[in-house]
């Protein structure tokens, strides 16, 4: 079985890439080889030098850049790990069904353009919602419509304020999103 190496696309300060990096350390199949920021991100460049994982980061990224830096570090799969840009069709056509995404509501509610991080959280407290949760899905050309991989829920007192849901949400996060690429990436090397 080939090593499989993963790049996280991030753009805030990356707690779900920082979560996925210490699952994988120790992993014998699977190693995070590298992060790309789509905004400067010292803290996160520093962590990455101290585990020796390749780090990338501006905002004026275009589709050759992306290639170009997932090329030269051999990429076989990309985890978008709170990436709010879109993804260009072009990479989403070289890794088909290889890219990975979560997103902090169960899809198909609260998707979509626009919908992400506290904008999520506040339209699923302004809708009375009883539940939340998290969907991890494959990445396409549109918004949050690629394939479920999987989904997590948690209940809610409605009402609960975005923050209390972010902080609930967040908890599902840590817990599944790392095992779950795993688990997807471990299935495609058996098929």
């Amino acid at each position: 079985m080939k090593h499989q190496r993963i790049a996280l696309f991030i753009s805030g300060k990356g707690s779900n890439a920082h979560n996925i990096m210490q699952f994988f350390q120790n992993h014998p199949d699977i190693s995070v080889s590298l992060v790309l920021s789509s905004v400067e991100n010292p803290e996160m460049k520093a962590h990455c030098k101290t585990q020796q994982i390749a780090f990338e980061s501006s905002s004026n990224l275009v589709f050759e850049d992306y290639l170009r830096i997932c090329q030269a570090k051999q990429i076989d799969w990309i985890i978008l790990a709170g990436f709010l840009k879109k993804v260009p069709a072009d990479l989403v056509h070289l890794f088909p069904n290889r890219m990975i995404n979560i997103h902090p509501a169960l899809l198909p509610n609260f998707g979509g353009k626009g919908m992400y991080g506290a904008h999520v959280h506040k339209a699923v407290a302004e809708s009375n919602m009883h539940f939340s949760g998290i969907t991890i899905h494959l990445v396409n050309e549109e918004f949050d419509k690629g394939k479920v991989l999987a989904q997590f829920a948690v209940s809610l007192n409605s009402p609960d304020s975005p923050e209390y849901i972010e902080t609930e949400v967040r908890k599902l996060e840590m817990k599944h999103f790392p095992s779950v690429i795993e688990s997807v990436i471990c299935s495609a090397l058996i098929e």
